[in-house]
């Protein structure tokens, strides 16, 4: 028992070092990010792949025989 309320210690001062340095370094440096217009014009000829699903639906008495 001793064992885990000491693991149970080491957790939470760990946590608490965690959260402060991240605190303590969040404004540090600020990274900013600018795509060249290549990037950009390659990302709008992009398209979205679509999937067209042409089935008829179920009766009631189909669906109760799959039960």
């Amino acid at each position: 028992m001793n064992a885990l309320k000491n693991m149970e210690i080491a957790f939470v001062a760990a946590a608490v070092l965690a959260i402060g340095a991240s605190f303590a370094t969040a404004d540090a440096r600020s990274v900013s990010v600018s795509a060249d217009s290549a990037v950009v014009a390659h990302a709008v000829d992009t398209s979205m792949p679509v999937v067209t699903v042409s089935a008829r639906r179920l009766s009631a008495a189909e669906k109760a025989a799959f039960i």
